[in-house]
């Protein structure tokens, strides 16, 4: 379906398209290994205990509190040869490597010392992962003003997300294993240079290929000014509030996976496997812009939200009934499912930016997509990461070890019902997107109207 769409784009050439999805494998290379694998890094291989690493994750999403605005607004108010967003790619992708290499060094340290070391380096990580991932999503209202061309520029950005996170979670631990000969320390600190490198690599050709064409604002903002678009922007707020609780439930599900594999299936040889089935997701992500066209973005979003809701009862009916098979049915189905719900809010998020133009005459992406889209997949991650690990601590996780009936329910309370109350509370805000949805049209006339006069006064001047 996707391919088929190619020929018709007008701003999506393929080699754009490809660089978009570029953007967002190179930022997985890294950012995947932190998603699925840190919280099981610092319990099991770093020595730190849950409830420890449970903080040090979560004060890292609240430095993204401040961060993420911070960054919007220096994006907004960058003015470069390259645009506003593509310069990024190639200012941060050498410091986030770096920091990213850093985060999974064990250096051989007090314990409360390793704790300060693990919290400086993930997140100073995590404050330069924001400042990399956003312009990925705020480039995305520059590459085209085309509603149904970001929808296909999003599904592409979906598939080089998804396979970052395949080549990571089929390679990553067999490459520790391999590198360190039983040491994951030392497997680690081998293994992420080389994600590191391949990182950068992307990043640049993404900076090389990309262009921004639709016209920037070219009028002076203020820090006020860039905080009034969100006033009265309900498209906004509603993808905020449903990514933020998105994205707790997503990682969260991850995150303590590894423990429900090994420990309460004893199927420790499933972790890379069942994780690398995340590509999987692509299965319902490529037939996206079909599949909207046919009925509506809410539609598409709410599906994705509700099945991955059902697909968390189908695990827990596996695991009551001892089947692996219906395990990893719920398992598949809420990959697909959450792919969904995932790469919508991505191609919204540049609709609710031109809502905010059309509503106040500020076009603030930069801040928009910063909060609306990495503070939310930050905070959410954040809380994803230490909500589980703080349930791992409260019922006794001991790791690598033989657990306890009350560690082995704790660790089905993460990762089975946690994912579903915040999938189930992320689905409520979507009921109330049609009427804004329904507006597109007239926006996009009256934004391009507006753009038109501009220019033809400012030639005139």
């Amino acid at each position: 379906m996707l391919l088929n769409d190619l020929p018709q784009m007008k701003n999506t050439t393929l080699t754009r398209c490809l660089a978009y999805a570029f953007s967002d494998t190179g930022g997985q290379l890294v950012f995947c290994v932190i998603s699925f694998y840190l919280l099981k890094f610092y319990t099991d291989v770093y020595g730190i205990s849950a409830a420890a690493a449970g903080t040090i994750l979560l004060i890292a999403r609240l430095t993204d509190a401040v961060d993420a605005p911070v960054w919007g607004i220096i994006f907004d108010k960058t003015h470069s040869r390259w645009g506003k967003s593509r310069p990024w790619f190639l200012w941060l992708c050498l410091p986030f490597a770096v920091f990213g290499v850093l985060t999974f060094l064990t250096p051989d340290l007090s314990y409360t010392a390793k704790v300060v070391y693990a919290a400086v380096t993930y997140v100073i990580c995590s404050v330069l992962y924001t400042g990399i991932n956003t312009p990925v999503t705020s480039i995305l209202a520059s590459l085209t003003s085309d509603p149904s061309e970001r929808i296909k520029f999003t599904s592409f950005r979906m598939f080089g997300s998804k396979l970052g996170v395949l080549i990571v979670n089929l390679t990553v631990l067999k490459l520790v294993d391999f590198f360190g000969q039983g040491n994951d320390r030392e497997g680690f600190m081998i293994v992420m240079p080389i994600f590191a490198v391949g990182s950068i690599l992307l990043f640049l050709f993404a900076f090389w290929k990309l262009d921004e064409r639709v016209k920037e604002q070219k009028k002076h903002m203020s820090i006020k000014d860039s905080f009034g678009a969100i006033k009265g922007n309900w498209p906004w707020v509603i993808i905020f509030i449903s990514s933020l609780f998105f994205w707790i439930a997503f990682i969260s599900r991850i995150s303590i996976s590894p423990y429900f594999w090994e420990y309460t299936l004893h199927r420790k040889d499933l972790i890379g496997p069942a994780n690398s089935l995340d590509f999987i997701s692509l299965a319902g992500i490529l037939f996206l812009p079909l599949f909207v066209r046919l009925t509506s973005k809410r539609t598409a979003w709410l599906v994705g939200l509700a099945g991955a809701v059902a697909a968390q009862f189908i695990i827990w009916f596996g695991v009551k009934n001892g089947s692996l098979t219906l395990v990893m049915t719920g398992w598949i189905l809420g990959i697909i499912l959450s792919g969904i719900a995932m790469a919508m809010p991505f191609s919204l998020l540049s609709d609710s930016v031109d809502y905010g133009e059309w509503k106040t005459g500020i076009r603030a992406a930069g801040l928009l997509t910063a909060v609306g889209a990495a503070f939310c997949l930050k905070a959410g991650s954040g809380l994803g990461g230490a909500l589980p690990a703080w349930i791992l601590d409260w019922y006794h996780y001991v790791p690598n070890v033989e657990q306890t009936p009350r560690a082995l329910f704790g660790i089905d309370v993460g990762f089975i019902w946690l994912p579903a109350i915040f999938y189930a509370i992320a689905l409520i805000p979507v009921f109330f997107y049609h009427q804004f949805e329904r507006l597109e049209p007239k926006i996009r006339q009256d934004l391009e109207l507006r753009r038109n006069t501009a220019s033809a006064m400012d030639a005139a001047v």
